[in-house]
């Protein structure tokens, strides 16, 4: 398992990790399998959306934070209830396929870790499945 640092700089950002996922696979001499992304974190997430358009990641922040508000009914002390709701919906995990060393994503996407208790450092485990 490799580990991934993720440096984040806002409370709540998209952090485009295509490109270091990419180096991983690389150094490591990866070829054609699946890799596991996965956020220990519970207060972060990991998706996969569209990376061409700034204006996509600055709809998706916005409009989360008025689904799930900062402030509203919860009782979890820390203050943080909507980032732990909001990795939920996003969830903790993404399975991405390689092939021929190359992450096969659509021509628009993107890998993001989602932060939403920022900010922070964060790592993310990331996990070869060869020839899954």
């Amino acid at each position: 398992m490799e580990i991934l640092r993720v440096q984040t700089h806002d409370h709540e950002e998209m952090v485009d990790i295509t490109t270091a996922v990419r180096k991983v696979i690389h150094e490591n001499g990866w070829s054609d399998g699946a890799l596991m992304l996965y956020c220990p974190h519970t207060t972060g997430a990991i998706t996969i959306n569209e990376g061409a358009d700034p204006d996509v990641v600055r709809d998706i922040l916005v409009n989360m934070r008025k689904l799930v508000p900062h402030h509203g009914d919860y009782h979890h002390a820390e203050g943080n209830s909507d980032a732990h709701i909001k990795s939920s919906l996003f969830g903790c995990d993404q399975l991405v396929i390689v092939e021929g060393g190359n992450i096969q994503l659509g021509t628009w996407q993107k890998i993001y870790f989602c932060e939403f208790d920022g900010p922070r450092t964060r790592k993310l485990w990331v996990k070869w499945l060869a020839g899954a």
